[in-house]
Parts: structure tokens; C-alpha cells; sequence
């Protein structure tokens, strides 16, 4: 049987559907010449190709395959490039780091009384992503917040929100408050804890304190008030010294501060997860060289004196002259350290060291010192002084109108005149100009022109032109403290070294520190030098008791009954700081006992007293008086029982 190919093959027909009779028409006539019937014509076979899968599953597989590669190539870039950066971001979001401050170092007297200390404190911080509203789930979480705390933290409630709200959205920390008392963190805690609770019991209500923390911190005190405020200073907001010894020994006192990192949750610490602490290293305490007992005698005495002669200010210096430590600085008026918001800014100063003015005859000790010095004059060596004495442009003369007085050397000191003294010192030299460069040297031996030693923030050197510049004015006012400058440390240190036998010891404020380990380290030891000789020291010594001891003396309300007493007044015209020109006085007064073994100096002076007197004798002479009574006593100091020396006041022509 032949096969048939595929091509060759008839075509099977496909039989259609049945067309219906035609109605009303007459049936196809069958058989011998009737037509044939047509064949009905098959309609065409529609065939459906499927599409090709392939293209489509390469397309699909490439577009897959793109996808994946996107994410390996940012995975490669998160865990192998950036993988630092992101594991830094990580640490920062969930680790919180604060700076442990170190325990500031106190400061003590001489006797290791408290004078300023550090007692425990609280900075209130934030963090400020828990009052969003994401965290809070309300609009004005920072608000509510600043609205609770402003009160307790006598704040702005708006500083407080501004805070609260910073400019950069993921700031985790913010200081609210520094080193508040733990009165004030109690107070805030127990009404975050009020809030947490209510929020439990009651789903509406919103904690938002739950974002406020503490961190332990200091505070700085001052157990004795305004006590030595001047000498002491005070502690910026910064936790700086701003002035006085907290200034001048920050250092010091300061000590390092350490550093603690912990992981947090909803601004919690997480225990289970550790933390690092770098330990803080407390500063070193300071013993000063002051006694707290004659500092309140000194500063008690002339606060009275200032109000009672509605001065603008006073100063009184107690000093040892043996060693030339600082026992007592006290300056009025003065300031709490405690509460900086209500002193005035004249007031924080120190002004013994800081202000600058004309000594006036205080300063005759040095003329005579150089008179004797020099060999050209002894106490007894007559002096005629007139009622005026015409020298270069102008006409001196002495606080009250005299007749001729009949002086020796010792007179000349013992009444203070300024007549006597310029007639002395002319006396140092062939010439006027020879007098004044000799004059000077012992001025600069003495302290002036110079800093004193202390090392004091704002501590003046005072005024002192050199001698070939000294005006025809000057070259007479200086013998007798006027056109010259000076502050109170420089006076008082002028007597000590007389009462030191000539030999000149850098005044001090510091014994020394102690540190942490307990371990005391004492202060560098001052600088010595001689100026006069033991001979000149001891002559100035017993014409500086005629000042006092003498009827004629200016200082008789200086005397204190059992002791010999050395000092000398001054009363100065008084350079007005404001306008430059001479207005009021400057009152003074300074000396040592007892006077043939000296062992305290004490210096008052006053400024521009404007009620009662204003001779330094007369208002700074009892100063004198009751504090040097109180340091004796303090330091127990007997009396040496020895008779005055008596030198002669004046002669007879």
C-alpha cells in the first residue's frame, strides 16, 4: 500500500453546521436534471501559536538579577566600606557619654579653717529626642516639659524649650541647669516619678520628664560669706576660677575630669550592657596663709569706719614680718561670693592689691630711710622748718599753719612735715637731680613701681616715673608720697621691712597645697632682699615710735596700752579715678608691734571720707589700733616690757 505523504494527503473536511430549509420556497427538486446541490464551503481552521518562553524568562532573570546585585553592592558598602561610619552612628544613638567632673579642691586659712569648699551638686541634662512627638506621641511635649521645670530651675520656660527642641533633630544631650542643689533634683524626680506613675494607671496622661536626668556635680561655697571674698574670688558658671585665688590657682584647684559612656534605652541606663568610667582626679587644696579670726577683726573694723565716714572704700593689711606671710587682707566694701547676682562689679575686685593711689606721707620712711642710709643725716640733726618754702614753681607748705618749727630729724617725722622732709632729702645729692636718682633707687628697693610678689590677678604695680623724667613738681611731692603710686600690699610691705631689720621678704598669700594623695607640698619661698641695714631698720623703728608714743605725734590714737608701737599716718589729696583730678583724701596708716621686736605690720587706708575727719591718724589711727590689739592677742604676742627709746621732737635755737 502506497503511503501517502503528508502534503499529498486530501484535506479531511470539516463538516459545517446544517443550514436551515428555506421557508416558503419550493424544496430542491432531486434526481435526473436537477441541479446538484452545492457543497457548503468550509470556513478556514484559525491556529494559535503559542509564545516563545525564553526572551521572556531571560528578561525576568536579568531584571532579578540587577535587583539582587543592587543590594549586595549596598550591603558590601554598609558592612565593608561604610561599615565604621555606621557602626560609629550606632554607638552614638544608643551609647550616652557625659564628662565626670572633678572635685574642685578646697580652700582653707592658715589654721586649715574651711574658706571655700565644694559640696554635692546635680546638672540637670536632657535628652531631647524623647520630648518629640514620635516619642511622646503629642505636639507640645517640650512645652509641657519647660512649663513644670522653669519654676523649679527659676529659668525661662522658653530657654528651657529652645533646649528642648534643638535645631538638630538627633541631639541626644542638652544641660538644662548647672550644679544645682539635691533639693532641686528631688524635687524634679519626685514629680517625674508622680507623672510615670500616673501614666500607668491612666493611658492618657504623658510623661514628659521622662526624658530629664542628672548628673552628679559640685558646687562651690563660701562657709563664711563676704569673709575674704576679695582675696578668695569666686567660681564662674563654667566651673573657672573668675577671680581672686579660685583664678590665680585653677589649676590647682581644678584637678581632671573623667568620662563615663553607658548604653541607654528610652533614656535609661541599660545594666546589663557595659559601660566605661575614666575615674575624675580631685583638685588640691589650698591652705592660705590668712588667719580666718584676724581677717574678721581687720574686715569688721574698717567696714564700720567706711560707713561711718560714707567713704568710697578702705583696706586693711595685716602681714608677719618675719616671714612676710598675709594674715589678714580685707577690703570694703565687699561681696558674697555666694550670691554674684547682687554684687557689684566695683565691689569683686581686690581692691588692696588692685587699686592705685598717692600714699601720702606714709611714705616719708623711705626718705628718712635714704637720709639715713646715705649717712647724711641722724635723728637728732637739726632742721628749720618754715611756715612755706619756695621751691622751682610752686610754694609748699604743711597740713597746718606753724610758725618757724625747731625740728630735729625725728621731728620732722613724728609731725609729718612735708617741709622738713623735701629740706631732708634735698640733702642726697650735690644737686636736685643727683637727690632724685638716689631717691629713687631706694623707692624701687622698697617695692614701688613694682609687682609685689603675690602673683594676684589684677594686681597693679602702682606708679613710679623714673627720676630723670620727674617734674619740677615731682621731684618735691614724691619725698612726701604725692605724685607717686602705689597700692595697700606695697605700703604694708615698706613697714614689714623695716620691722624685718632692712631685709625686704616677698609677701605671701599661699602656705602651700595638698593634694589628693594627702601628700602637702608648701609654697616656693619668697624672695629676701636687703635694702637698709639692721642699724638704719632699728633707728627708723624708734623715730617711728615718736609718731605715736610722743604728744607731739600724729598717731597718739594708734597707742595700745602695754606694747611699744611704730607706725606713721598719711593724709593725701586723692586722685578722683573718674575724673583724673585731685578731689578728697586718702587716709592712712601703718606700723608694727611691738617696736623694738616686731612680729605684725598692720596697714589701714581710706578713701575720700566724706563725714567727720579725714586725717589718717584721727579715722585710720584706731583702726590700726583695735586690729593690731586682736592680732596680738590671736598670735600671742607678749609685750617685751622694754622703755621707748624717747627720741628728741624738736630743739631749742
Amino acid at each position: 500500500m502506497t503511503e501517502v505523504s503528508d502534503r499529498e494527503a486530501p484535506r479531511r473536511r470539516v463538516p459545517g453546521p446544517a443550514k436551515p430549509a428555506r421557508s416558503g420556497g419550493a424544496q430542491r427538486r432531486s434526481g435526473p436534471g436537477a441541479r446538484p446541490a452545492r457543497r457548503p464551503v468550509p470556513r478556514p481552521v484559525v491556529r494559535i501559536r503559542l509564545g516563545r518562553p525564553r526572551p521572556r524568562l531571560r528578561m525576568v532573570s536579568l531584571a532579578l538579577t540587577l535587583v539582587l546585585l543592587a543590594f549586595v553592592l549596598r550591603l558590601l558598602q554598609v558592612q565593608g566600606v561604610d561599615a565604621s561610619t555606621y557602626a560609629a552612628k550606632a554607638e552614638k544613638n544608643r551609647y550616652v557619654g557625659y564628662t565626670l567632673a572633678a572635685e574642685r579642691g578646697g580652700i582653707t586659712d592658715r589654721n586649715g579653717v574651711a574658706l571655700a569648699a565644694s559640696v554635692d551638686a546635680y546638672d540637670i541634662t536632657a535628652d531631647p529626642t524623647l520630648f518629640s512627638r514620635e516619642q511622646l506621641k503629642i505636639d507640645d511635649g517640650p512645652e509641657q516639659a519647660a512649663a513644670l521645670l522653669a519654676p523649679i530651675l527659676g529659668q525661662d520656660q522658653q530657654a528651657i524649650v529652645k533646649k528642648l527642641r534643638p535645631e538638630n533633630k538627633n541631639q541626644r544631650y542638652t544641660l538644662l541647669a548647672s550644679r544645682q542643689t539635691p533639693q532641686v533634683w528631688k524635687q524634679i524626680k519626685d514629680l517625674k516619678n508622680a507623672l510615670a506613675t500616673k501614666s500607668q494607671k491612666d493611658k492618657t496622661t504623658v510623661n514628659v520628664l521622662a526624658g530629664v536626668l542628672s548628673v552628679a556635680s559640685s558646687k562651690r561655697v563660701y562657709p563664711n560669706g563676704d569673709l575674704a571674698a576679695g582675696i578668695l574670688g569666686w567660681v564662674n558658671a563654667d566651673g573657672k576660677g573668675g577671680g581672686g585665688v579660685e583664678q590665680q590657682l585653677n589649676k590647682e584647684l581644678t584637678g581632671k575630669d573623667g568620662e563615663i559612656r553607658y548604653a541607654q534605652s528610652g533614656g535609661r541606663q541599660v545594666p546589663t550592657v557595659n559601660s566605661t568610667e575614666t575615674p575624675a582626679v580631685p583638685g588640691s587644696d589650698v591652705e592660705l596663709t590668712i588667719d580666718r579670726d584676724i581677717q574678721w577683726a581687720a574686715q569688721n573694723a574698717i567696714s564700720e569706719q567706711v560707713a561711718k565716714s560714707k567713704a568710697d572704700r578702705g583696706y586693711v593689711i595685716v602681714q608677719d614680718t618675719r616671714t612676710g606671710q598675709v594674715l589678714a587682707m580685707a577690703n570694703s566694701p565687699g561681696f558674697d561670693p555666694n550670691n554674684l547676682s547682687e554684687a557689684r562689679a566695683a565691689n569683686m575686685g581686690n581692691a588692696a592689691v588692685q587699686d592705685a593711689y598717692e600714699p601720702g606721707s606714709t611714705a616719708k620712711v623711705i626718705s628718712m630711710a635714704a637720709v639715713l642710709q646715705e649717712g647724711v643725716a641722724v635723728p637728732t640733726t637739726s632742721v628749720v622748718v618754715p611756715n612755706r618754702l619756695h621751691r622751682g614753681d610752686r610754694l609748699f607748705k604743711d597740713d597746718i599753719d606753724h610758725p618757724t618749727w625747731y625740728l630735729t630729724l625725728n621731728g620732722v617725722l613724728a609731725k609729718s612735715s612735708n617741709i622738713g622732709t623735701i629740706l631732708a632729702t634735698g640733702q642726697l645729692g650735690k644737686t636736685q637731680r643727683q637727690a632724685n636718682r638716689v631717691l629713687y633707687s631706694y623707692l624701687r628697693k622698697f617695692g614701688f613701681g613694682g609687682y609685689t610678689g603675690l602673683g594676684y590677678p589684677g594686681e597693679t604695680p602702682g606708679i613710679l616715673a623714673a627720676p630723670d623724667t620727674w617734674s619740677t613738681s615731682q621731684q618735691y611731692t614724691i619725698p612726701f608720697g604725692q605724685g607717686v603710686s602705689i597700692n595697700a600690699m606695697q605700703a604694708a610691705s615698706v613697714y614689714s621691712t623695716i620691722a624685718n631689720g632692712g631685709v625686704r621678704i616677698e609677701p605671701t598669700l599661699v602656705r602651700g597645697t595638698k593634694g589628693p594623695d594627702g601628700q602637702f607640698t608648701p609654697a616656693k619661698k619668697p624672695k629676701k632682699t636687703r635694702v637698709v641695714s639692721a642699724k638704719t631698720a632699728r633707728t627708723l623703728a624708734q623715730m617711728l615710735e615718736s609718731v605715736v608714743d610722743d604728744e607731739e605725734g600724729t598717731g597718739t590714737k594708734a597707742r595700745i596700752p602695754g606694747y611699744r608701737v611704730a607706725g606713721k599716718t598719711g593724709t593725701a589729696n586723692r586722685v578722683d579715678p573718674a575724673t583724673g583730678r585731685y578731689r578728697g583724701y586718702t587716709s592712712s596708716f601703718a606700723g608694727f608691734a611691738p617696736a623694738d621686736k616686731p612680729r605684725v605690720t598692720v596697714y589701714c587706708a581710706i578713701q575720700n571720707a566724706t563725714a567727720g575727719n579725714y586725717f589718717g591718724g584721727q579715722i585710720c589711727g584706731p583702726i590700726y589700733k583695735k586690729v593690731m590689739e586682736f592680732a596680738l592677742k590671736t598670735l600671742q604676742v607678749p609685750p617685751t616690757g622694754a622703755k621707748p627709746a624717747k627720741l628728741p621732737v624738736g630743739y631749742r635755737p
